[in-house]
């Protein structure tokens, strides 16, 4: 649980689910295990099962609280459609992010089928984004769950991206984040991979958000791509708040 995140494209976490198990490359330096022993090793009392999947029902109503709007990244510590996560814990996230209806909730899986199996059970307002991770062409398939879904704003977390994506189908998605993977073990990104993806972006008219080149110390290689950041957010954001521009 978190009031405020340095992750770029959020602006807080809200974790009523910590702890996860792998299921493709992306997850293989994964930082929410890392993170995770860490805070166990310091005694936080969330992190007690340091990684194993723990259900914090407590938690689930925190953002009712939280009267400022803000876009709130749900789970950054685990995966809501884990498998071990029941449907009816998930629909009480649901009932609550439908409830603040102030804020915007950024849902990210890497189990899109378990998604696409749950989505007709689950309330889908308008303030309830939610986006799949592709790390590279072996994953594809989950954008197509992603777009199969009724979720109204679709994104796409393209990190770490570990290898290139061309000829991408974009349609119904609003928004796709690039990223290279940081820390110990970092597998690198070359640039023709996420300018090519923007390029796709620009092509099909997908709001683009370059998060980091990322590397071992990612605050080195920083996040300017052709001598620019790239912060775009879907147009439904740029609606609600005339600060964000989309180029």
């Amino acid at each position: 649980m978190s009031t405020s995140s340095s992750i770029e494209w959020t602006e807080a976490t809200w974790n009523p689910v910590t702890g996860c198990t792998k299921v493709s490359e992306g997850c293989r330096n994964c930082y929410a295990a890392t993170m995770a022993k860490r805070l166990h090793a310091m005694g936080n009392p969330r992190y007690e099962n340091e990684f194993k999947l723990t259900l914090h029902p407590d938690l689930i109503e925190l953002p009712l609280s939280w009267k400022k709007p803000r876009r709130i990244f749900v789970n950054s510590m685990s995966d809501l459609f884990h498998k071990d996560v029941p449907l009816e814990f998930i629909q009480q996230v649901f009932a609550v992010m439908e409830k603040a209806s102030w804020h915007t909730f950024q849902i990210l899986t890497k189990r899109s089928e378990r998604l696409m199996e749950l989505a007709p059970y689950l309330p889908w307002p308008p303030n309830v984004w939610l986006g799949v991770s592709v790390e590279n062409k072996k994953v594809i398939q989950r954008i197509e769950h992603l777009r199969n879904t009724p979720a109204i704003v679709k994104f796409l977390s393209i990190e770490p991206l570990i290898g290139p994506l061309e000829n991408l189908n974009l349609e119904g998605i609003q928004w796709v984040i690039v990223g290279g993977e940081s820390g110990y073990g970092a597998r690198p990104m070359e640039e023709a991979w996420v300018v090519s993806i923007k390029d796709q972006c620009i092509a099909q008219s997908v709001a683009f958000f370059f998060k980091q080149w990322g590397g071992v110390q990612k605050h080195r290689t920083g996040r300017l791509l052709q001598g620019r950041t790239w912060d775009e957010y879907p147009l439904i954001q740029q609606l609600a708040d005339p600060e964000i521009i989309v180029n």
